[in-house]
Order: structure tokens, then sequence, then C-alpha cells
């Protein structure tokens, strides 16, 4: 990594991915707001503190419209690699990524099919599906948590409830992986290529045949009479079959890597299981499921501390680190599962605050009970030194983790 103390931008390299927490504790200190480069070679503005991240979040001169940002992204990029970003915005245009007025349109339509109630109606679905994955574990003395549990659980309710067939799901996994990563730029256009064509096949299957699932009502969704268009629906899509596990294969696995190393917090938790919605809450600070978020830009100069960002830059907002910042959650480094974590930026905050946050809190409050009530003995496999983290700017998550079960 780039000494923070020069001018240069720090780029964000393999030690980072890493570790992260090391850096943004120092640009925290010295530098909260400051550009970087991105593994795929383009140039941001890094933002580490709390504050200045719900600035970003908030202010009506930062835009989420990546569709428009195209001469955006060939103007900051520093890579010599020619770079085409059309299959990737092929899957660009939900909600995530617009602004009002067509933001709250999307919301709308998704908020219609995806209710509390029809969340809720999940809980049963999702009790069984970790009782039956939790059975299948059983028979082993030791296993990939992520492989046999952390994975196939969100996957197999978020899959149903979008209506997707399960000999899908193990090629979305994969292609989704590549996607999240930094993967170089052939790489993640072909993975974007596949899943464009996987989905549009899907739609145009719910269309023809539409199903008592989310994605069927999305099809047929309106909002004062309009409709989600072709492009916006396998859009959606995809953004709801990846926020939809992703969010929470990490949710899971960081819950239970983070409690097998502090054995005095599992002990807590063991002891009184009332802790267990405040424990998640506080993996979601600690070691939240996302570590930079997606791309947006500004509209006008910025003011973030003593730092103008000029228009039309990439201004990146990290909620791993916002959720680390001292001046918001004392000893903010310390899991502390008693803690009141409230205000943490796990799920984003303002309009664009995560619509499967409901789903996502229940589907990992029962994987963790149902997980640590099965196996008491649960413990690493492996030294913690050995694990490796996924190589993403995004998603904050471990590629394994081995555990043994008894």
């Amino acid at each position: 990594m780039t000494d923070t103390q020069l001018p240069t931008p720090i780029r964000l390299d393999e030690d980072f991915l890493q570790n992260p927490h090391q850096l943004f504790t120092q640009l925290r200190a010295q530098s909260p707001v400051r550009e970087a480069i991105l593994p795929r070679g383009i140039k941001v503005w890094l933002v580490t503190r709390y504050d200045d991240v719900r600035t970003v979040l908030a202010s009506p001169h930062v835009s989420k419209d990546i569709l428009s940002a195209v001469p955006l992204l060939e103007r900051h990029s520093t890579s010599d690699e020619p770079q085409s970003f059309e299959a990737e915005l092929a899957l660009a245009g939900h909600m995530l990524n617009t602004d009002p007025p067509d933001h709250t349109r999307l919301r709308a339509l998704v908020n219609k099919a995806f209710t509390p109630r029809r969340v809720e109606q999940l809980r049963t679905r999702v009790e069984r599906a970790a009782d039956e994955l939790l059975d299948a574990m059983a028979g082993h003395a030791e296993v990939d948590l992520l492989t046999s549990y952390a994975f196939p659980l969100p996957t197999t309710v978020i899959c149903e409830l979008l209506g997707v067939p399960d000999t899908d799901k193990e090629e979305f996994r994969e292609t989704s992986v590549t996607m999240t990563s930094a993967a170089q730029h052939q790489e993640m256009a072909d993975a974007a290529m596949r899943m464009v064509d996987y989905l549009t096949r899907l739609v145009e299957s719910k269309r023809s045949d539409p199903g008592d699932d989310l994605l069927s009502a999305l099809v047929h969704a309106r909002e004062e009479g309009v409709g989600l268009t072709a492009d916006e629906l396998r859009a959606m899509t995809f953004l709801l079959l990846v926020a939809g596990h992703e969010t929470t294969v990490n949710l899971i696995g960081n819950s239970v890597h983070l409690l097998l190393r502090h054995p005095e917090q599992l002990a807590a938790l063991r002891a009184d299981p009332a802790l267990l919605p405040g424990a998640v809450e506080e993996v979601l600070r600690h070691e939240g499921p996302l570590n930079i978020a997606t791309y947006r830009y500004t509209t006008k100069p910025l003011q973030l501390g003593d730092v103008l960002v000029p228009e039309d830059e990439f201004v990146m907002i990290s909620l791993a680190s916002a959720n680390r910042d001292g001046a918001k959650f004392p000893d903010a480094d310390r899991l502390d599962i008693t803690r009141d974590p409230t205000g943490h930026l796990a799920f984003g905050y303002g309009i664009h605050y995560c619509v499967g946050a409901p789903l996502a809190r229940m589907e990992g409050e029962i994987a963790l009970r149902r997980l640590l009530d099965r196996f008491p003995g649960l413990a690493l496999a492996r030294d913690p030194e050995e694990l490796r983290w996924r190589p993403s700017t995004l998603m904050r998550g471990l590629e394994s983790l081995p555990v043994r079960l008894r």
C-alpha cells in the first residue's frame, strides 16, 4: 500500500483487500477523503469517516445514475487495457443505480412485491432450510461452513422467493462471485454477459408462464400504470439475486468467524440467547458484509471536511470504515455484542437503504441460532491467519471457513 502521507492516489491492492481496516484507521486519522485507485484501475475519492459517509449518502449533489457515467468511467480509468463496460451496464439499470424520479418509481414497484408480510412468511421456510443443511452437515466432523451452510441457506431462500430453478443455483453463484470480485476486466465482462443471457431467458419465462413468486410479480407489477421495461426487469432481478444472497452469505460467515475468534463473546451469547439480535447488529457494524459501496459521483463540488471534491468525480464510501469510526462508536475496533450499535451503516442510509435488510437480519439470526444450538462444540479448524478474504472491494467475506463440528 502507498504511504498515506504521499499526495499520490492510494492503490487498493491485494494487501488492502486482505486487511482494509489497517488502512482505514490511518485514513480516518490522517486523510479521511483521499484519492484512490480501484483494482480495475478507476480513480476515485475514498471516504472513510462516519460523518462524511453520511453526508455523501444524503447529498443531493451526489448521483448514482451509473448509466449516465460511462464518460466518467473512461475519463478516470488509469488502466492501459482497453475497457468496455457494455455488458456490466446491461445489468446496472436497477434502483440502486438510479436517482429520483426513476429510483422512486422502481423502489415503489419492488416494495409492492417485497413486503414485510411476504418476508415474514419466509420465516418457516428459512428455519426448515437451515435444519436441512445442518442435518446434512451432522455426518461430518469438519466442513467448510460457507459451502455447506452460509451460501446455500440464503441462496435457497432468495431463489425460491424469485422463482429461480434449483438447477441454476450453482452456475448463478459462480458468476455472481466473479462479478463482485476484483477480477480482471475481460473475466468480469464475460461473467456479465453470461448473467445477461441467463436473466433475459428467466424474465421471459416469467412473462409467458408466471408463477407465485416475486419475479413474476415484478414482471406484471404496475406503478401508476407503468411497469418495468425489459432492461429494468433484468437489472432488478440481478440486484435482488445478488444482494439477496451475497450480503447474507457474508453476514453468516462473518458472524461465525468473529464469535469463534472471540470466545468470551460466544460464551455470553450462549449464556443469554436474548443477546442474539444485538449480536447480529454488532457483527453488521464490526465486520459487515459490504466494504466499499458501489459507484457514486458528484454533480456539483462537494465539501467533505477540509476537502472539496470537484464535480464529475467518483466518490466511494467505505461502510466498513465508517462503522469502525471511534467518533461514532467508542472503542470501535472491539467486538462487543452487548453494545448499542444503533446508527451503523451496514445497510446504507437514506433513499438507497437496503430494501432486503429485514430479510437479511431474519436469515442471520435464524442461521446463527440454529447452528450454535446444533453444534455446541463448534470451533475453527484452521489457524485464523490462514484464512483468506475474498478479493473484492465491494464484498467483505471469507473465501472459506473450515470448522470442526464437535
